[in-house]
């Protein structure tokens, strides 16, 4: 393997981007389609290649490629891993919740975390490990199905972290047979009642 830290220019990178349709970069990517042998070449070239305003580095080792669109959500499925798209974004996605959230929320089996970028605001809501599921890939970003999504809004209402109003929800997408096999998988007692009670 050559070393292309001085034999690829600025050009060549934006062609190799362009051409293997990157738009959100991390350390591991950049190595495969870069070929670099040395981890300290690689994030040389990349600062090189953010000076030159090819890369918006968003978080540490991960960047977005200037060239490219990316929307909110495939931004907020690279800023904190694992996540995926849910509660408010996912259900005003869906049309459960007529208005839209400025702020983009998500969940994670890790700790709750809050993330500001380019004046948006990007909120990852810890959910145990085992109600991590029901979500699929939707335009290049995770996002929970609507009975997930719903589900996660009514587990957080359930445990007073959340107080959106119910009667602001149009259920007219969610299946509820599908709902009711998910929420087998739930041991929270308060959840299982607030569904019963709201979702007939």
């Amino acid at each position: 393997m050559i070393p292309i830290m001085e034999t690829i220019s600025k050009q060549k990178a934006i062609q190799i981007l362009i051409q293997k349709n990157i738009r959100l970069l991390d350390i591991g990517t950049a190595q495969k389609i870069f070929s670099f042998q040395k981890e300290n070449s690689l994030y040389k070239f990349l600062q090189r290649l953010e000076k030159a305003g090819i890369l918006k580095r968003i978080v540490k080792g991960k960047y977005l490629f200037s060239f490219k669109e990316i929307n909110d959500y495939e931004l907020a499925n690279l800023l904190f891993t694992p996540s995926y798209i849910s509660l408010e974004s996912a259900l005003s996605f869906y049309g459960i919740l007529a208005q839209f959230p400025y702020t983009i929320t998500s969940v994670t089996p890790a700790k709750t975390k809050k993330i500001v970028y380019n004046e948006k605001e990007f909120e990852f809501a810890h959910l145990k490990r085992e109600y991590f599921f029901g979500f699929v890939k939707k335009d290049n970003f995770l996002i929970a199905l609507p009975e997930k999504a719903l589900l996660d809004e009514l587990y957080f209402i359930s445990k007073g972290l959340t107080s959106v109003s119910l009667d602001e929800l149009t259920l007219s997408p969610i299946n509820k047979n599908k709902l009711k096999k998910m929420i087998k998988y739930y041991k929270f007692l308060p959840l299982k009642n607030l569904v019963e009670k709201y979702v007939k």
